[in-house]
């Protein structure tokens, strides 16, 4: 992920919802969400849950999959792996053995 990119995420998650559609898609895991499965759970309209989704697939925080008429919604972990592999790229002045225990943490959900 570059500098714009990392901008674009930023700006998705920096808006209370879609901060909210991202980590409910994280506790989601493979089995993602259906559009107004999500609009429900966070008791958002449907259009404003369209908008809002579209910003974060827009970000490349999260992709979905079109099911017939309905499209489900995963975050996108690569995308993730990226924005925050930016944000560190230079951490810890050089000294990466600094950075382990953020990096450890991140990586098991611990």
């Amino acid at each position: 992920m570059d500098k714009k990119n990392t901008l674009e995420a930023l700006a998705a998650l920096g808006q209370e919802t879609r901060l909210d559609v991202f980590r409910l898609l994280v506790q989601a895991g493979n089995d993602g969400m259906l559009a107004g499965e999500i609009a429900e759970h966070l008791d958002v309209r449907q259009n404003t849950m369209s908008s809002n989704l579209s910003i974060l697939l827009q970000s490349g925080l999260i992709r979905n999959q079109r099911e017939g008429r309905a499209i489900r919604y995963f975050a996108d972990m690569e995308g993730l792996r990226g924005f925050l592999a930016f944000l560190m790229e230079d951490c810890c002045g050089g000294q990466p053995e600094l950075c382990q225990p953020v990096i450890d943490k991140i990586a098991c959900g611990c």
